[in-house]
This record gives structure tokens, sequence and C-alpha cells, in this order.
């Protein structure tokens, strides 16, 4: 018990909390709201902090709160649209900090969650690794990689997951509702194998942006929804179309529609045939920046 102890000691100091305004008017506030609160955890003592991109996306500012109490004013460094993942720095130099793990998350591997659940609040739970399957949502999002856990995450968004190192194996991101994979966190590599690119603000998705949730159902990919104003607006999906292929190539899950969409770059013609009221219609839709989806 007592090494525990000094282990969620040696975490928590890296762990911050995140308040973020958001313009009212901005696209994200829609789904995300304009008042957001989310968890960090310093991975540099020079003031940098790994989150969640969801939690900064339109971000007008962001006060970041340190275990021992003090505020910071933070700034946005990065946001990787690809990973999840967004870089953060605070005018604080000297901070404690998290190494990152030595090797990645296994199968079984016990591990511990610490989030924030206030300014000077952090709360912790621990469980195990049970799938490091690839993950893909509905909103032009996929990871070929993810850490799932028994744990449930005892905070808000972007905390730590940890191993008994005191290491950190990557951001907690999602809830889950899967028995046994009750959290998801986006693995520390996404970063690690970019880290320069993150800090230099040289990261940029090469990833086409449609403006569409695609969905799963009886085998086939349905078009649930499409973004107004959105490439996909523009030029011509529509809510209820049934994805047959893309450049040719049959589409049956929503992650082989992204591996094929994500062939092409942003600005590059993508041919889509859909099936719409029982008819075949061949669409050609151009992708645009992955940062326009928010307008930034």
């Amino acid at each position: 018990m007592n090494g525990h102890l000094g282990l969620i000691h040696a975490i928590i100091p890296a762990t911050v909390d995140i308040r973020v305004s958001i313009p009212e008017d901005h696209p994200s506030t829609r789904n995300l709201g304009s008042e957001r609160t989310g968890s960090g955890t310093v991975v540099d003592p020079e003031g940098y902090i790994l989150t969640v991109n969801y939690v900064v996306t339109g971000a007008s500012s962001i006060t970041v709160t340190v275990a021992e109490g003090e505020e910071y004013p933070g700034e946005i460094v990065t946001q990787d649209l690809d990973s999840g993942l967004a870089l953060l720095k605070i005018p604080a130099r000297g901070l404690p900090f998290l190494k990152p793990a030595t090797e990645p998350a296994a199968l079984g591997q016990a591990s511990l969650i610490v989030a924030s659940s206030g300014n000077n609040e952090r709360k912790v739970s621990g469980g195990y690794v049970t799938s490091l399957e690839p993950y893909d949502g509905h909103w032009e999002y996929m990871l070929d990689q993810t850490v799932r856990v028994t744990a449930v995450n005892p905070g808000f968004g972007g905390g730590t997951l940890a191993n008994f190192k005191a290491e950190m194996l990557g951001v907690v991101s999602l809830n889950l509702a899967d028995v046994g994979k009750f959290s998801l966190a986006i693995p520390i590599r996404y970063y690690l194998d970019q880290e320069q690119a993150f800090k230099q603000r040289s990261l940029v998705s090469q990833k086409p942006w449609l403006g569409f949730y695609p969905h799963l159902l009886a085998g086939h990919v349905v078009v649930g929804g499409v973004t107004e104003g959105s490439p996909a607006d523009r030029q011509g999906l529509k809510e209820g179309d049934i994805i047959l292929d893309v450049e040719k190539t049959q589409i049956r899950s929503r992650r082989q529609l992204y591996q094929e969409l994500w062939k092409k770059r942003p600005g590059e013609r993508i041919c889509l045939r859909v099936l719409r009221n029982e008819t075949s219609i061949e669409l050609n839709l151009i992708g645009a920046d992955r940062r326009n989806r928010y307008g930034s």
C-alpha cells in the first residue's frame, strides 16, 4: 500500500487542471460547449503540457492550475488533428513532469489513471490494460492503436495513464461503455514520434476533411449527418446515403472507408459511389485541410 501511495504521489504533481473559454460563435461549441474543463500532464519541465484536442479546440483563453494550486495562462502550441492530442505551454519552469514509458503498454499490465476533478483536486483509479485494438470514430477520426483499460476515468478528459513505474503510457481520451474497456487512452508514442514537430508548431495533417458522420448499419456505411458548409455538404453528399465504394474500392466498414479516403491529400479529388433512394450516384468530392473542420 505504501508503495502505491508513493507511486500516486509521484504522478499527481505532474497532473494539471485545464479551464477553457471558447467564443459562443465558434463552430465547436455546438457539440463541445463554450466552457470546458480538462486534465493534462506536464511532459517537459519547461512548461509543456499534453492533453486531448477536444478540450482546447477554439479556445480564446486557457487557465492551467498545477497541483500546488498556482494558476497560469496557457497557450496552444500544436493541435494534432490526426491523433487527437494537443500540446500546451505555460510560462513556468522547473515543473514536476512525467517521463514517457520505456516500453509500450502490454495486455494485462497494471496501470493508473490520474486526472483533475477540480482546480486543486486530483483523483486516481487503477486497473489493467485489456486491449490495444484500433479505434475509429464517426467524426473522421481513427487510430491504428489505442490503450483500453478496466479503470474508469475518475476526472476530466486529457488525464494521465501511467504504469507502475510512474511513467506515462498515454493520454486518457474517451469513456467507453464496453465491459472491461471503460477508458480509452491515446498511446504516448503518437506524441513521441513527432515531439519536435509538436514543439516547433510544424505538425500538419495530410489527411483530407470532408465533413460528414459515417455510421455502420447492417453491414453498410451510412452517412448519419453532414456538417453545414463542409466539402461534403457543398459537393452533394446527403444524410442517409449509403457509401458503396471509394475510388472503385468496395466499402464494408468505417475503418476501410477512412483508409481509402486518406490515400488522397487535401485538395485532391475523391470519387465516391453512393446509394440514394435505391439509385446509385457518383460524387466527386474535394477534401479540405482538416484545420477547416472548426474554422481554425
